[in-house]
This record gives C-alpha cells, structure tokens and sequence, in this order.
C-alpha cells in the first residue's frame, strides 16, 4: 500500500497534497480498508518538513475524505439490504478488497451491542472503523446522526495521527518514514487508542472533579 500512495502521488512524497488526502481517506473508509497511518502521518509530516501545507487543513480534508468513503459504504449498504452485502463479502471481488462475511459481522455485532454512537467510537478501532458504516446502513440509521458521529470519530482520530506525524518529523528520517509506518502500523494505532481512552479518561476526572 505504501508503494500505491507513493506511485500514485507520482513518484514521492512531497507531491502529497489536499486532493491526495481526500482521495485516499476516501478510499480508505470505504470497501478498499488499509491503515490510514500510511496516509495522515507522512501528510502531517510533509507539512512540518515544508511548511506548504496547513495542520488543520490536513484534518479537516482528511476527515473529509473518511466522511465520503464512510457515506458510500452506509448508502450500499442502506439500499441494498444484507443479502447482497453479505453475498459481496463472500465473493472474490469482496475478499480482493479485504473484506470477507467475518469482518462485516463483526462491525455488525460492535453496531447492534452500542448502537448509533458506535459510529463514533467504531472509528477509532482497528477492523472496525472502516466497516462500521455498513451495519449503519443495514440499520437505517439517521443519516444525519451518521455524518455527524462519522465526522467526530474521524476527526479525533486524524488529529491524533497528524500529532503522531508531527513528533515523527523530529525523530525519523523522511526516506525511513513509509517503511517504519507500515511495518508498525498496528503498534501506532493501538498507540492511538490507548491515546484516545487516556484523553477520555482526563476529561470524564476533569468533568466529575469539577462537578465535586
């Protein structure tokens, strides 16, 4: 996957830019599931090296692009029932986009045990946060509620991400930093989720401390 975002950006890393962003976040939250690390964190990164691109621009494109590959997997999945979805998991086409029946029962179970706010939390887990949008559709849920919980999870997890990029800029190499992502894409993300329950944790104290 590396070498797709880095051949598609032509050749290198600094031609990363804002389309780029969007294209691949898009992809990424839709029925193509790959880390999105490869994506925020070299941006985050290539901002901080030439300054050509804005941190918050990056988030919010970022986001974006999750928001639109988030809204085709719940307006297929909304339309065209369980049926045809599970049948899609189960073919070729299905498992060459990475997806299989155990994955989308899996979202689907996530989706039925915490209900819409799944959708916010689901983002910001692993084998989940791309699939999360399919049980949503297959539910019928609000379509407004969706945007809206999609745009925050994926919001909190882009800007941890860009953050990763950023502290990555002052410790690594530009030629090593596609290499050390996707070989330790799994330890950064959990690495971003220990991140999101601990600033959770602070808020709830902060919040019961104040109400003390």
């Amino acid at each position: 996957m590396e070498e797709f975002i880095v051949n598609l950006t032509g050749g290198a890393l600094d031609n990363l830019n804002y389309f780029w962003i969007i294209l691949f976040m898009a992809i990424e939250s839709s029925f193509i599931p790959f880390p999105s690390e490869v994506v925020m964190i070299p941006a985050a990164y290539m901002a901080a090296e030439k300054g050509e691109m804005n941190i918050p621009m990056i988030i919010l494109c970022g986001t974006i692009g999750a928001l639109i590959g988030a809204l085709v997997n719940y307006t297929l999945a909304y339309f065209l029932g369980r049926p045809i979805v599970y049948k899609f998991a189960n073919s070729r086409f299905g498992h060459m986009c990475l997806i299989d029946q155990e994955k989308v029962e899996k979202a689907e179970a996530y989706f039925d045990k915490h209900g819409v706010i799944s959708t916010l939390i689901g983002r910001m887990i692993p084998a989940i946060r791309q699939l999360i949008s399919i049980p949503a559709g297959l539910a019928k849920m609000n379509i407004w509620k969706f945007m809206i919980y999609t745009s925050l999870g994926a919001g909190v997890w882009n800007a941890i991400l860009v953050g990763i990029g950023i502290v990555f800029h002052t410790q690594i190499g530009k030629d090593e930093l596609i290499g050390i992502i996707s070989h330790y894409s799994h330890i950064i993300g959990v690495a971003a989720i220990i991140l999101v329950i601990g600033i959770i944790a602070f808020l709830v104290y902060q919040g019961t401390k104040k109400n003390k």
